[in-house]
């Protein structure tokens, strides 16, 4: 079966590779045994349960109790031609009974549901006629008083599981200490199943701690050197929310604000304008996010600080999806530790001792001067293998070179006193760089002894420079208008009696070309920009015909690779990632007709050789056809499992693999690993005659759960080794 699910993952979704964990835990639900996965938010938990409820003859459930991520991932299924629904309290009465109607005609493969909705009496009713084959419990955490996020409905799962005996469980979830993982096997009774558990490393995240100074300055200057860019910024409070978005909306940028205090309606607005790229930025108070699978989320800022790490953990891990470099800052000061310690202060007993421990754990990462992955990953139980990620602040520490800027003060300030003091950063950046713009014609400026003196700065520099002067206390700025004044200090510097020294950017996390160059690659770093945003325009024109976010169509990192490699035609459209065979019917012949035009009026040639190469590598032999030679080639199981860093247990699924492809295998290698004794061995090879060996459990509980999984695993790959051909 695990042919089958490789098919599903390159026709239908257009991926060459699963990603780590991926096969192992589809291959365990596919055996019909359960499991609990902790996979970071990001790492592909979502094909786990979506790709064997392609294969299964009956439905799969997936309880989650977050509505929006219901509805996009719906969106998502729809696209590539899935039949899957949602029942919860977001539809109207008319929806919900269409809803219901296509369940009960079979129309279904996979349901979502909020626990609240599968609790009721009518649900269970209406699932009691229906044939289930897997019980997905997304969010698992939930279930658990020490997680961050617990929710007293998810106790009662444990009793809605006894209504399927013969559904598979699996429950996820992207944050779970070692604590919460074994509250969520004794829960949902999982305690002989096997937990798969991801690396929480998010490699592509740089992550940064700055003090906080002067809160709004800093959110500037981080923003402006990000222009269009799709973002996240978390504050404590709704009423810093409010505040923080007035001040962005009246610098021009485009967001919207997200909290509790807002209405239903509202919120929802603002957050599918987000989602579908009409606006970049959303202030949002933790109340946002959950749920929230837009990949192209290239920074998540923290104006005040978390209340925990498993929230920042979580929150963080909205950036940076389509595995491409996004940068966490996080804005650090004692007395937001203050107010969060003041909020703890007013709880009891149990809740009080969690939350006191959470903090504490979230205060040794903000303050280490190490690698901040060392006690992040540290906290999920987790060892950071390596003494420098190099995609951190600590990591990547370089006192910021304070300049001299003198001269460029002199002519900045010079500026504002001729032009009478009465415009912005922005206006003076222009007559200093001699633009022709009509307010600057008009009034006259380009006549000024400044005009097109400082043509050595970007315009970017020169007003990151303005509100460096402002911060030392040259100028000040004129509250309604914004436009800048000088201060007596300022005469100094303009008479050459003082000079100025400072750093521009004090919350640029790029910090040099090594960060770039350890997440980036030549894809990223070299697609063609104009041809990128032809195609993001192409995009959301069709999305916004469909009603869709843009990412449902392709993810950012598709339309990078189509504007790196130009591909000409259909063959060279379906290497590309995230376009499988239904995609490339849908949209494949709209794109190529934008890239086709392109490189032929601008001259650009297709990289054959690298589309070559690409296509190449996709048909390369896979990790299980190389495990099943060297293992036919004479190599242990043992042998093998050291040779390439994994469990036996990964080894046994790879033979599997390799022998459902259609290859013979060795049996006598098979049956030296195990530790059974002869007579136990043939007791397990009888009754797998009598019960189908695909399905473990069944043999599990007929030995009396005397024989354990993982041997289960090695007879059943020699049993199936030995009946081939039968």
């Amino acid at each position: 079966m695990i042919k089958e699910a490789r098919n599903k993952l390159n026709n239908v979704f257009g991926y060459e590779d699963f990603r780590p964990l991926q096969e192992d835990v589809i291959s365990q639900v596919l055996d019909k045994e359960d499991a609990l996965v902790i996979m970071p938010t990001g790492g592909g938990k979502s094909l786990c349960y979506q790709i064997p409820a392609l294969i299964f003859d009956g439905l799969t459930i997936v309880v989650s109790p977050l509505i929006s991520l219901m509805k996009d991932q719906v969106e998502q299924l729809r696209q590539y031609d899935i039949p899957a629904i949602y029942l919860n309290s977001s539809l109207s009465p008319e929806e919900y009974q269409h809803n219901v109607n296509k369940l009960k005609r079979g129309e279904v493969k996979m349901l979502y549901l909020a626990p609240e909705t599968l609790l009721m009496p009518k649900t269970r009713e209406l699932l009691s006629t229906q044939d289930i084959d897997l019980f997905t419990i997304d969010e698992a955490h939930c279930i658990s008083e020490w997680g961050h996020d617990f929710r007293p409905e998810y106790r009662q799962l444990t009793e809605v599981r006894k209504d399927f005996p013969e559904a598979t469980c699996l429950a996820l979830t992207a944050t779970a200490t070692p604590r919460v993982r074994k509250d969520i096997k004794k829960i949902l009774k999982l305690d002989d199943s096997e937990t798969f558990l991801a690396s929480f490393d998010r490699k592509n995240l740089f992550l940064k701690v700055a003090d906080k100074d002067d809160p709004l300055e800093q959110t500037l200057d981080f923003l402006y050197t990000r222009k269009k860019q799709s973002g996240i910024i978390y504050c404590f409070s709704r009423k810093q929310v409010d505040e923080l978005y007035v001040e962005l909306k009246k610098e021009g940028h485009s967001v919207k604000p997200y909290h509790a205090g807002l209405s239903k309606k509202v919120r929802g607005r603002n957050q599918e304008l987000f989602i579908r790229d009409d606006i970049s930025i959303i202030v949002a108070t933790i109340a946002f996010g959950m749920g929230i699978d837009k990949p192209n989320v290239r920074f998540v800022m923290h104006y005040d600080m978390p209340k925990n790490i498993e929230s920042y953990y979580q929150q963080i891990g909205r950036a940076g999806r389509d595995g491409l470099r996004s940068d966490c800052l996080l804005l650090y000061s004692r007395s937001d530790k203050q107010k969060i310690q003041y909020f703890i202060n007013q709880k009891e007993d149990k809740e009080k001792e969690v939350a006191e421990k959470h903090l504490k754990d979230l205060m040794k990462f903000l303050e280490t001067d190490k690698c901040r992955r060392v006690p992040l990953m540290k906290y999920f139980g987790e060892t950071y293998p390596h003494d420098d990620c190099g995609m951190c602040d600590n990591c990547l520490s370089v006192d910021a070179e304070v300049e001299d800027l003198t001269v460029q003060s002199q002519k900045f300030l010079s500026c504002i006193a001729r032009t009478d003091e009465k415009f912005g950063a922005y206006y003076i950046a222009d007559v200093l760089r001699g633009s022709k713009s009509k307010k600057v014609l008009e009034n006259g400026h380009d006549e000024l002894s400044t005009y097109d003196i400082g043509n050595e700065w970007s315009k970017e520099q020169w007003i990151l420079l303005g509100r460096m002067l402002v911060r030392q206390g040259y100028l000040s700025r004129e509250e309604n208008y914004g436009s800048l004044e000088l201060e007596e200090q300022a005469k100094a510097v303009l008479n050459g009696k003082e000079n100025v020294f400072g750093v521009l950017d004090r919350t640029d996390t790029v910090i040099g070309d090594e960060a770039i160059e350890r997440t980036s690659s030549d894809v990223e770093n070299e697609y063609d920009q104009d041809l990128f945003e032809r195609l993001r325009e192409k995009r959301k024109e069709m999305a916004d015909q469909q009603g869709i976010p843009p990412y449902v169509i392709f993810p950012d990192t598709t339309l990078m690779e189509m504007a790196y490699y130009f591909p000409q035609n259909k063959d060279d459209m379906l290497p590309i990632y995230g376009v499988g065979s239904i995609k490339q019917k849908k949209y494949g012949k709209d794109f190529l007709k934008i890239i086709t035009d392109y490189c032929q009026k601008h001259e650009v040639e297709p990289r054959k050789k690298s589309l070559k190469k690409k296509k190449k590598e996709s048909s390369k032999k896979k990790k299980y056809e190389q495990v099943g030679e060297a293992f036919n080639d004479g190599q242990s199981i043992e042998h093998l499992a050291e040779e390439h860093g994994v469990k036996q247990v990964t080894i046994i699924k790879h033979l599997k693999t390799y022998l459902e492809e259609g290859h013979n295998l060795r049996t006598e290698g098979i049956a030296a690993a195990s530790s059974l004794s002869m007579r136990k061995q043939d007791e397990v090879m009888e009754i797998m005659n009598e019960i189908a060996p695909h399905m473990l459990r069944p043999i599990y509980n007929k030995l009396d759960k005397t024989v354990s999984y993982s041997e289960l695993r090695i007879m059943q790959l020699f049993y199936m080794a030995q009946n081939k051909d039968d």
